[in-house]
């Protein structure tokens, strides 16, 4: 069964200055260009019956097309031991909107509610067991600017794993009005 979710794509202006945060840290698996994406909603394995369905919910999506920025370096978990490591992404209230859209839409066709709040981020590295701490490299990008982007569409993903990582593969687009 494909595994799916919901994200925003990131431009490729911004991937290079994402990808540039890689530092030599053990236990540390960088995400490559093209992994980097922000995740709005995953539904995880769905049987392939249920796509057009998923795809029909995401079609007129009433919330408009919104800015973003890409700012600072976080990490889930602690510095000490992380499990992975963001760069944060602002402002959450049109990403919770469109979260929120598409839960409500995809409820009728039996897709539970997300119950822990989003926390709009770009994955730049996870973790599995040897973990370094990242306190450093923490301070050194909290206040860095990555740029901004406007987001006109929101993403179907398929997640397959490749040999090298997750592969995400867009499934369809759905424009946001102006």
């Amino acid at each position: 069964m494909p595994r799916i979710f919901f994200g925003v794509e990131i431009p490729s202006s911004l991937k290079k200055p994402l990808l540039q945060v890689k530092a030599p840290i053990d236990g540390a698996k960088w995400q490559s260009a093209n992994q980097l994406h922000l995740t709005l909603l995953f539904l995880g394995q769905v049987k392939p019956e249920q796509i057009p369905a998923i795809c029909n919910a995401a079609r007129n999506l009433p919330v408009p097309g919104f800015d973003l920025a890409i700012d600072g370096v976080g990490c889930f978990g602690k510095p000490e031991s992380p499990h992975n490591i963001w760069a944060g992404v602002t402002p959450r209230e049109p990403l919770v909107s469109l979260q929120e859209t598409l839960q409500q839409r995809l409820k009728p066709e039996g897709f539970p509610l997300e119950k822990r709040p989003l926390k709009p981020h770009v994955t730049l590295a996870r973790f599995k067991k040897q973990r370094e701490p990242i306190g450093e490299l923490l301070a050194n990008y909290l206040h860095h600017h990555f740029g901004r982007f406007p987001v006109h569409e929101c993403v179907l993903y398929e997640s397959t794993q490749g040999a090298r990582g997750s592969v995400y593969t867009v499934l369809e687009r759905f424009q946001l009005p102006s």
